[in-house]
């Protein structure tokens, strides 16, 4: 008697199929699974999943941080929040931030390692400029100093009466801006803190770039060159298209960063808000509220508002991403 898989040959004869054997899980399998697969997601799910879903609770109660009772109140912290006009002016900040800090950072790190990398002579062998090294050395060392130091520095280069910046202005003839209170003015107060984190950002991104550009073969920019493209031309339809992935990725990061600013906001304006809340972040609010006036829940609302509109901008960056990269490919 023959089975469904056996097959008849010609002959008479029947051929049987090979038995397909199940893999017995041995204990190195098993051990492989739980130290690269389980421990990972254990710990992902404690130390991330975890939390998230402990604070999207908290956020609908009234706790105060303090008191072990608490009150669910569903989602009226959020209704909340929609009427707050100090959180909604903390929003807009916000996004203020997160879409100029990482445009001009990434702007500037782009020119510097360009320059550092292949603008140099425009005969012979593609290299940067002289002294490149130093440029690089300079540009990376603004990173190394912590945030906070940073922030307290730009704060005394600020400084209306005794700051570099007023002192430099007036010596060169521009007599206005003696006294001029950087960071007092409504108009000036949100640049100056802009330029402050784009300034502790460069350096980083541009040694980011810089590995990104030299992975770039040497013919292909020869052969642009041949073509007697100008260096912008080169910048645009070379060096960017080719390091997309770089750009991308430092733009989410910058913009996480620019999103959260606490530790500069907090430095440059200890009292926190600034003119007219001018410079006011959402992570300041959040601190204000949990820890001066204790009120957690409402605060832990905040949090996750923060969380999403951190997620909604990641989204938003790879879905541009993604579809520039298709109108090209479809060219």
């Amino acid at each position: 008697m023959t089975s469904s898989t056996d097959t008849v040959t010609p002959g008479g004869a029947v051929k049987r199929a090979p038995r397909r054997h199940r893999r017995k899980l041995t204990f190195d399998k098993v051990s492989f699974m739980v130290v690269f697969l389980g421990v990972p997601l254990a710990i992902f799910l404690i130390f991330v999943i975890s939390p998230f879903v402990q604070a999207l609770y908290y956020s609908m109660t009234d706790w105060n941080g303090f008191s072990p009772s608490m009150d669910f109140v569903g989602l009226k912290n959020f209704e909340r929040l929609l009427q707050d006009d100090t959180f909604i002016r903390a929003v807009i900040n916000c996004i203020l931030l997160g879409v100029i800090v990482p445009f001009v950072t990434i702007a500037i790190a782009l020119i510097i390692a360009s320059v550092v990398t292949v603008a140099g002579p425009s005969k012979g062998t593609v290299r940067g400029i002289k002294g490149a090294g130093l440029y690089r050395a300079v540009s990376f060392f603004p990173y190394c100093i912590p945030a906070i130091v940073i922030g307290l520095i730009w704060a005394q280069v600020y400084d209306p009466s005794s700051g570099l910046l007023n002192g430099f202005l007036t010596s060169i003839g521009l007599h206005q801006f003696e006294n001029f209170p950087w960071l007092g003015n409504v108009t000036t107060a949100m640049p100056a803190s802009m330029w402050v984190i784009i300034w502790g950002f460069i350096g980083f991104y541009t040694v980011l770039f810089v590995a990104a550009i030299k992975g770039i073969p040497a013919e292909t920019y020869e052969a642009v060159r041949l073509d007697g493209a100008g260096r912008f031309r080169t910048a645009m339809s070379v060096t960017i298209p080719l390091i997309r992935d770089s750009v991308q990725t430092a733009y989410i990061y910058l913009g996480i960063a620019a999103l959260d600013s606490f530790v500069y906001m907090s430095a440059l304006f200890p009292n926190a808000g600034g003119p007219a809340n001018t410079t006011l972040v959402i992570s300041q609010e959040l601190f204000n509220t949990a820890f001066r006036k204790g009120q957690f829940g409402y605060a832990t609302a905040m949090g996750v508002v923060l969380a999403a509109v951190t997620l909604l901008f990641a989204a938003i960056v790879f879905i541009v991403v993604r579809l520039s990269r298709g109108r090209e490919e479809g060219r």
